[in-house]
């Protein structure tokens, strides 16, 4: 009897080691709009485009390390000292603390990326001031 070799199955694309490596989407025009917008945690201005680097096996983003940045989709205004302790711990902790969940409100600031007036508005909704 011949032996047949069954493919592994489809894991998602975000969390399967054997996937190859795809290069990451830059988009300098968002990183500029997440720039002019206030924090999502304090509400101040003059933020950093802060790229998340948890991953969400809901929203097909994968984990990235220290040496690799995510997508730029995957971004969110922070104050440099927010920025700082977003990296400084456990990332996903961080976000809890705020109850903020990052891929949502990502995703959100980037279907109205370039719209200053409704990502204010998301904002605000997140903050819930």
């Amino acid at each position: 009897m011949a032996a047949f070799a069954f493919p592994k199955p489809p894991t998602a694309f975000a969390f399967d080691p054997s996937s190859k490596k795809t290069r990451r989407i830059e988009d300098p025009r968002h990183l500029a709009f997440i720039r002019l917008l206030p924090s999502v945690v304090s509400g101040e201005y003059g933020c950093e485009a802060c790229h998340i680097r948890a991953g969400s096996a809901v929203h097909r983003k994968k984990w990235t390390g220290k040496g690799q940045k995510p997508d730029d989709c995957w971004t969110l205004p922070l104050t440099p000292e927010e920025h700082r302790q977003q990296h400084s711990g456990e990332e996903l902790a961080f976000w809890r603390s705020h109850e903020i969940d990052p891929f949502e409100l990502a995703v959100r600031l980037y279907e109205v990326s370039g719209d200053v007036q409704a990502a204010e508005q998301i904002i605000r909704k997140v903050r819930h001031v």
